[in-house]
C-alpha cells in the first residue's frame, strides 16, 4: 500500500521490505537524514566500518557467504569515490550489492559543492547499473529495482545516488513490485535443443571435463546439488576456477584441483588434453587459458552462463547456452537420464588412468623444513586442525591466496571468499568481518600476507567493537610475495620495490587494537599456535613467520600455454613426461 514518508524513510522502509538485516557504512553530512531513520529503529543492523572500501568488501564478504545481496551506505564525494574499489572488485567476481551513497542537494549538483563528486559517471564502468534519483516519489521503485538487478541474471554491484534534498522531502513509498512485472528479465531456461547437443557430445566423449566457475556458486544451492549429482554420475573429472571453490566438493573422488595459472598439474593437462569441455559458469578468463590460441587446442568446447556477453567473448564455443545453471543443469540431467544414462564407460576408465599418472607427479611437492616454517606447511596444519569446525576462509591476494587454494578443502560452497577478478589486495580482512557478521558462532580465517593485510588494517577496529572473533593468520614472508616471485623467475632478479621495510610488530599492533597477537617461527610450535589462536574468544592476529623466498608452485609462465607448467624447486625431470611441465 502506497504511503507518503520522508526520501530517508523510505530508503530505511525499502531496505526491511527487502529483508535486509545488515548494513555497512561510514556516516556522512550527504547521508544523516538515512542515519537518523537508522538509529530510529531496530531491524536493520549498521555496522560502522573504519574506511568505505572496507564496507564495500564486507558486504562481499556477506553476500558471497549467504547468497543475499550486500548493502552499503556511505556519503558523497570521497565516501563514494572510497567505494570504487569494492564496486569494482564485486563487478568482476559477480558480487550482488547494493551501494547506497549521498549527494549533494539536487539545486547544488554541477556547482562543485563541498563533498561534490559526479558518482554515477565515476561508477558507470563498475557497477551493473547505477542512478541519481532527483525526484523523492522514485526513490523507492528505485531502490526495489536496484535489488532485483543486482540479484538477478549475472549477480553484480548496483549504486544508488541520493541527493540530500531528496532524502528530506516526503514522497509516496511504493512497496516491491512483483519481479516477473519488472523490465529487466534475464533468460534463465536454455535452449533445449543446444541441451540434448550437449548430452549427445557428452554420451560420445572419451575424454570429458567438467570446467566449472562462481556462476554456479551464484546460482544457488540447488545448481550445487545438480552438479554433484551429474559429475558422480557420469564419472568424469571436474576442475575449478578459483571462485568455483566448493560448487563441488574437494574430497570427491572426481575432483582434480583448482586449474590455471597456480593451478594443479592433472587439471591443466586434463583440460589441455580433453576432448569434450563443459564450461559451466565460468568466463575463461587470462588467468585459466594461458595463451589462447593453444588453449585445448582439440576439445569441442560447450559454455552455461546466464551472462549472454561471457558467451564467445574470449574462447569460440561450440555449443553455447545461456541460463541459469541450476534450471540448465536440472534440464541437462533429465534429457540425459531420459536417454539412457549413457557414457563411454570404457573410454573413461582409460582416461582417468591417464589422469592419474598426471596426478602421480605430485605437483604439489615442497622441501619441507625443520627450521623455518614454510607456507605450504602452515596451511596444511591450518587445514588438518580446522577441518572438523563450521568454517568460512577468506583471503587477501597474492602467493597465500594461491597456496590457500591449493591446500585447503572446501566441501561446500559459500566457505571461500577471495578477490579473483580484480585481485584486490585488503579485500580478505573486510571480507571476513562480514562473513563473521553473518555466521556469528562459525570460525571465520582470513589467510593473509602482511603486505595485503595492511591495506585495510583499519578495519581491526571494528573487529573489536563488533566483538567478531575473526583470526587473521598472516603468512609474513616480509616480501610482497608474488611480485618478488615473477621478479625472480621472469626479471633477472631484479627486486625491484618488492620487499617490505619497516614492518609493525603485528602482536603490539593487536594489543593496541585491543585483541589478541601471536607470533610463530618455529614449525614445531606451530599445531598450538594454532590451537591457540582457535581457542581465543575475540579477534586474533597470528604472526606466522615463513620462508621469506618460497615460490608458488605449478605456475604457468606469462605467455605460455596452458600445459606448459613450472612444477618448482622440488621436482624432478625424470617424474615429468616429455612434453608436458617445464623444470625450474
Amino acid at each position: 500500500m502506497a504511503r507518503q514518508m520522508s526520501g530517508a524513510k523510505m530508503v530505511v522502509q525499502a531496505l526491511k521490505d527487502q529483508g535486509v538485516d545488515t548494513v555497512f557504512g561510514y556516516p556522512g553530512g550527504a547521508v544523516l537524514p538515512i542515519y537518523d531513520e537508522i538509529f530510529q529503529q531496530n531491524d536493520i543492523r549498521h555496522v560502522l566500518v573504519r574506511h568505505e572500501q572496507g564496507a564495500v568488501h564486507a558486504a562481499e564478504g556477506y553476500a558471497r557467504s549467504t547468497g543475499k545481496p550486500g548493502v552499503v551506505l556511505v556519503t558523497s564525494g570521497p565516501g563514494a569515490t572510497n567505494a570504487v574499489t569494492g564496486l569494482a572488485d564485486a563487478l568482476l567476481d559477480s558480487i550482488p550489492l547494493i551501494v547506497m551513497s549521498g549527494q549533494v542537494p539536487t539545486f547544488m549538483i554541477g556547482s562543485d559543492g563541498f563533498q561534490e563528486a559526479d558518482t554515477v559517471g565515476i561508477t558507470r564502468p563498475c557497477t551493473k547499473h547505477n542512478w541519481l534519483v532527483k525526484d523523492t516519489d522514485a526513490l523507492a521503485k528505485t531502490l526495489h529495482e536496484a535489488f532485483h538487478v543486482a540479484t538477478h541474471g549475472r549477480p553484480g554491484p548496483v549504486l544508488v545516488d541520493i541527493p540530500k534534498d531528496v532524502q528530506f522531502a516526503t514522497g509516496t513509498y511504493n512497496p516491491p513490485a512483483k519481479p516477473g512485472t519488472l523490465r529487466y528479465q534475464p533468460q534463465v531456461k536454455g535452449d533445449m535443443e543446444a541441451i540434448t547437443e550437449l548430452v549427445e557430445a557428452l554420451e560420445n566423449a572419451k575424454k570429458p571435463i567438467f570446467y566449472t566457475g562462481g556462476g554456479v556458486i551464484n546460482s544457488g544451492n540447488a545448481a550445487s546439488q545438480l552438479l554433484r549429482e551429474l559429475v558422480d554420475a557420469t564419472g568424469a573429472p571436474i576442475t575449478s576456477t578459483l571462485m568455483g571453490l566448493g560448487a563441488y566438493p574437494g574430497s570427491g573422488k572426481n575432483w582434480l584441483g583448482m586449474l590455471g595459472m597456480h593451478g594443479l598439474y592433472e587439471a591443466n593437462m586434463a583440460m589441455h588434453d580433453c576432448d569434450l569441455m563443459i564450461n559451466i559458469g565460468a568466463r575463461f578468463d587470462d588467468r585459466i587459458t594461458g595463451r589462447i590460441d593453444a588453449f585445448s587446442p582439440r576439445s569441442t568446447k560447450a559454455h552455461i552462463d546466464i551472462d549472454p556477453s561471457s558467451i564467445n567473448k574470449v574462447i569460440r564455443v561450440d555449443i553455447p547456452i545461456v541460463g541459469d545453471v541450476a534450471h540448465v543443469l536440472e534440464d541437462l540431467l533429465k534429457v540425459w537420464k531420459s536417454r539412457g544414462r549413457k557414457m563411454n564407460r570404457e573410454a573413461i576408465e582409460a582416461w582417468w588412468k591417464q589422469i592419474n599418472e598426471w596426478r602421480a607427479v605430485n605437483c604439489l611437492t615442497y622441501k619441507n623444513s625443520d627450521k623455518v616454517i614454510k607456507p605450504q606447511y602452515a596451511l596444511q596444519r591450518l587445514e588438518e586442525l580446522t577441518k572438523g569446525h563450521d568454517r568460512y576462509i577468506t583471503t587477501e591476494v597474492g602467493q597465500h591466496q594461491m597456496w590457500a587454494a591449493q591446500f585447503l578443502t572446501f566441501d561446500d560452497p559459500n566457505r571461500w571468499m577471495t578477490s579473483g577478478g580484480l585481485g584486490t589486495m585488503g579485500y580478505g580482512f573486510p571480507a571476513s568481518i562480514g562473513v563473521q557478521m553473518a555466521h556469528h558462532d562459525a570460525l571465520v580465517i582470513n589467510v593473509a600476507g602482511e603486505a595485503s593485510w595492511l591495506m585495510n588494517m583499519q578495519e581491526m577496529g571494528t573487529a573489536v567493537q563488533y566483538r567478531l572473533p575473526v583470526k587473521q593468520f598472516i603468512l609474513n614472508n616480509e616480501r610482497l610475495g608474488m611480485v618478488r616471485q615473477w621478479q625472480e623467475l621472469l626479471h633477472g632478479e631484479r627486486y625491484s620495490s618488492s620487499w617490505s621495510e619497516a614492518l609493525p610488530d603485528f602482536v603490539k599492533l593487536a594489543e593496541a587494537f585491543g585483541a589478541k597477537g601471536i607470533q610463530c617461527s618455529d614449525p614445531a610450535d606451530l599445531d598450538d599456535a594454532i590451537m591457540e589462536m582457535l581457542n581465543y574468544d575475540g579477534p586474533v592476529i597470528f604472526d606466522c613467520l615463513v620462508e621469506k623466498h618460497e615460490n608458488c608452485f605449478p605456475m604457468i609462465p606469462s605467455g605460455e600455454p596452458h600445459n606448459k607448467m613450472l612444477l618448482g624447486e622440488a621436482k624432478t625431470k625424470d617424474a615429468i613426461k616429455e612434453g608436458g611441465a617445464v623444470l625450474v
